[in-house]
């Protein structure tokens, strides 16, 4: 089982829309190859809009516009169109931070009570960097993921409130996103800065970079009206409903509230990795993981697996990343060691750009695709490699072999990553033999048939879909989730 992947299998859009692209001239005015796939990948995921920009060598090789902005009033996507970008609001932060780090007014590994004394004592020992990566343990002021504070009050109840609350960890042990932090980064930088943040994020990068439509954007995207914003979405499996609003406090806007344009924020990346607004050595703490008192890093997931200063971070030892996301709907991606970055801004929550984003690097640099074995385990690259060799068929006898000789060592949750991958890939017969092998490896484990199904249901084969379900009712009998496919499945095979 595994619910993202199964979610973007059965997410297909009910409506085909029209896409509209706009290319640099640096690119035929024709659909390209990426193009297309773009279009294909919006479908699958029922993505109404979305901006494209990729940086390569400091220079934007592509930008592009697909989709609607506003199904309702059919108002297509162009490159001047706004999209909320979120919590990569607190990319921008973090740059103003390593901006007051240069002007010698802010130490990152000092204790916040050096400038916000005013702060309850049992917050005075955490660092500046613990509150920007999220380890500072601090109490949460959201009461959940949409912006709505523990008081319903008025948002100066709410911070007198989580005040009063105690730590909920000790600093430094463990990664937890909490939006307290960046209020307290707000009122550093306003202490700091000797101007509200807002201006100082305008004044010291927004007008630098000459980034006209985010300044007209503003830091309240989420709660005002902006002309030429793309109209946000959610989508229920087929159906895109309009997402639902809510308020969010003034307070809130380092945390997120800004919106632009890919082609903007492509600039504005260019102009911070040419040191126009900090130097080298600022960007690389900027962008250095936090490492927790155990000294290992932690993140949002296996992918965005550690957390820097305002920037998420995908560390591996192929093309390692840093990854600014924001509402599931947009991101902020850079390829350091490939001198590449992408700005992909949609209008879906739950597009999840994160998940798709290198394959869209692989265009330019192949080997990062799925299909050539990228983001695969060491030891599952090396099946990858004896199976594309002799064929999938031979899947249990090359890990076999692969197992007596080489002495390694295969494990369950990565061959169903891969399976998993394959189906998104629709290389279904392929993702069929690793499920398969899989059962093989660990027979004792109810998840291996329960994916093992899903591969047959996915190729219309019921039968051999209700045998592997009523495999995982043996191994577990309280398996909820196995009853009620098969119920479907009765269904389906009548």
């Amino acid at each position: 089982m595994y619910t993202a992947s199964k979610a973007l299998g059965k997410n297909r859009i009910l409506h085909s829309f029209t896409f509209f692209i706009f290319i640099l001239n640096t690119f035929s005015v024709n659909a390209d190859e990426l193009d297309q796939w773009m279009q294909t990948l919006m479908d699958k995921r029922n993505i109404p809009g979305l901006q494209l920009a990729i940086v390569k060598d400091n220079k934007i090789i592509k930008a592009a516009h697909y989709g609607h902005a506003n199904i309702e009033d059919d108002i297509t996507v162009d490159s001047n169109t706004l999209f909320s970008i979120n919590s990569v609001t607190k990319a921008f932060v973090g740059v103003a931070l390593m901006q007051l780090v240069e002007q010698e007014k802010l130490h990152l590994d000092a204790p916040i009570s050096t400038y916000l004394p005013e702060l309850p004592k049992s917050w005075h020992g955490v660092t500046i960097k613990q509150l920007m990566s999220h380890t500072s343990g601090l109490p949460a002021i959201l009461k959940d993921d949409v912006g709505n504070l523990i008081s319903d009050l008025a948002p100066q109840d709410a911070w007198q409130k989580v005040q009063s609350l105690t730590i909920e960890f000790e600093k430094g042990s463990r990664f937890k996103y909490n939006q307290t932090n960046y209020i307290v980064i707000g009122q550093l930088i306003n202490t700091l800065s000797g101007m509200p943040f807002q201006e100082f994020i305008v004044k010291n990068q927004l007008q630098r970079v000459q980034m006209n439509r985010t300044i007209d954007a503003g830091f309240n995207n989420l709660n005002n009206v902006v002309k030429q914003s793309a109209r946000r979405y959610e989508s229920h499996g087929a159906t895109l409903i309009n997402l639902r609003e809510a308020t969010f406090s003034p307070m809130l806007q380092t945390a997120a509230g800004m919106a632009s344009t890919a082609t903007e924020i492509a600039n504005w990346l260019i102009a911070l990795q040419t040191n126009q607004l900090i130097n080298d050595n600022s960007v690389r703490q900027m962008w250095t993981p936090a490492r927790l008192n155990n000294g290992n890093t932690q993140g949002f997931n296996r992918l965005l697996n550690g957390y820097s200063l305002g920037w998420p971070v995908i560390r591996r030892e192929a093309h390692p990343a840093i990854a600014a996301v924001g509402g599931n709907r947009a991101g902020v991606f850079i390829y350091p060691e490939d001198n590449m970055s992408i700005v992909i801004l949609t209008n879906l929550a739950g597009a999840l750009p994160s998940q798709f984003v290198d394959e869209i690097a692989g265009f330019y640099i192949p080997q990062m695709k799925r299909e050539n074995g990228f983001g695969l385990a060491k030891n599952i690259k090396l099946l990858w490699q004896a199976l594309e060799a002799q064929g999938y068929d031979n899947a249990i006898a090359a890990a076999h072999t692969l197992s007596q000789k080489h002495h390694i060592q295969f494990n369950e949750n990565n061959l169903n990553l891969w399976g998993y991958s394959l189906i998104s890939q629709e290389k279904l017969h392929k993702a069929l033999a690793i499920f398969k092998l899989n059962t093989h490896l660990f027979p004792q484990s109810y998840n291996t048939f329960d994916s093992l199904a899903e591969a047959y249901w996915h190729l219309g084969d019921y039968q051999h879909a209700i045998a592997n379900y009523n495999q995982v009712l043996k191994l577990q009998p309280g398996n909820t989730h196995a009853r009620k496919q098969l119920i479907k499945l009765a269904k389906l095979d009548q």
